[in-house]
């Protein structure tokens, strides 16, 4: 990599073999990379402005580079499309969860609206497919303290913990053995609505993780996970606007033609 001159200083000068060392800077460096397939599915933008664009989301597709997929994620996708090089999500959703999304432009701009986030300034609402249980009594909330362990595949409950995790779950229709869930998470714990409800005896349809850990290869899209990020709204809090937006997704989830 040295001599095929793959190593760049901060000015974007090839670093040579006889430069000297330089302490306390940084030397840059791509990776190589996998060649990823393509992700099946359209990644439709649903809004964009100065401020935000906000997209939906594909099954599988991950929201920012991270392990195996790179250049199949939204942020390396959109930054080229749309030309915006400072494009990044203020919110996060998992690669296998389809949905809205939301993104700024530009770096001076995320704070503002990571802080509706952190803050449970955004109500956000999600559609689940699930086995229908018609003895449990809904709605109904979830309330437990969830962690999970960085290097752990899965989010555990620990009993009698202070709740950091909390959930309202409604019925909104009956499909034969299954049902569509409306989920209405108040807080933003990692896969949380998963969690909760595996816990109820109703897993998601199509999850890897929950009830049981699934053997599914990492490049496999035919079981989507169904749950939908169907609409979010929130205050601007730039200008003050109402802001809504709707997923054009319904439920369950398909896998769509590769975009």
């Amino acid at each position: 990599m040295l001599a095929a001159e793959r190593f760049v200083g901060e000015n974007g000068r090839a670093i040579r073999e006889d430069d000297p060392y330089r302490p306390h800077t940084f030397v840059w460096f791509h990776r190589d990379l996998r060649v990823e397939p393509a992700v099946p599915g359209s990644l439709d933008v649903l809004h964009r402005d100065e401020r935000l664009v906000v997209v939906d989301k594909p099954p599988f597709l991950s929201t920012i580079p991270r392990g195996r997929h790179v250049a199949q994620s939204v942020v390396v996708r959109l930054r080229d499309e749309l030309g915006l090089p400072e494009l990044s999500p203020v919110h996060r959703l998992d690669r296998v969860t389809s949905g809205v999304l939301v993104l700024t432009t530009e770096r001076r701009w995320r704070g503002a609206y990571q802080g509706l986030f952190q803050t449970r300034g955004v109500q956000k609402t999600y559609l689940a497919l699930a086995p229908h249980r018609p003895t449990l009594e809904l709605p109904l909330v979830v309330r437990n303290h969830l962690r999970k362990d960085r290097g752990e595949l899965k989010a555990s409950v620990v009993p009698d913990a202070p709740v950091n995790a909390e959930t309202l779950v409604e019925l909104d229709r009956v499909l034969g053995d299954h049902a569509v869930y409306r989920l209405s998470p108040r807080t933003g714990r990692t896969h949380q609505l998963r969690v909760h409800l595996a816990g109820l005896g109703i897993p998601i349809v199509g999850d890897p993780l929950y009830p049981e850990v699934l053997d599914v290869e990492v490049d496999d899209f035919s079981s989507p996970l169904q749950l939908l990020a169907h609409e979010l709204a929130f205050t601007d809090p730039v200008d003050g606007g109402e802001r809504r937006f709707v997923s054009r997704r319904s439920m369950p989830v398909t896998v769509e033609p590769v975009a």
